[in-house]
């Protein structure tokens, strides 16, 4: 499913979920992942192994008739092109420097 050539990803995860009891758990899942930067999206720095993890325990909570979950990845080098208007900085785990 993936093409991995690091050793982690910067992976932004927006959803859209209609029923609040799955979507209360699929931040939950989110915030052990990552940060919560806006209501529904999330920045999280994850390896192949915990995106897969995480991919598969989201699907088993929604409703694939009726929600979306997209996970986008940037390459590292991206998110010096990154810019923010208002409120928010931006998601830096140590393993990650933006330059």
């Amino acid at each position: 499913m993936w093409d991995i050539k690091a050793d982690k990803w910067f992976v932004i995860v927006a959803y859209d979920i209609v029923k609040q009891r799955a979507r209360t758990r699929v931040m939950k899942l989110l915030k052990g992942a990552g940060n919560h930067c806006q209501k529904s999206v999330f920045e999280c720095s994850l390896t192949l192994q915990e995106l897969e993890n995480l991919v598969h325990r989201i699907e088993v909570e929604i409703d694939p008739e009726t929600d979306t979950v997209r996970f986008y990845r940037l390459r590292r080098e991206a998110l010096s092109d990154v810019k923010i208007a208002g409120l928010g900085e931006l998601y830096e785990p140590e393993e990650i420097t933006v330059i």
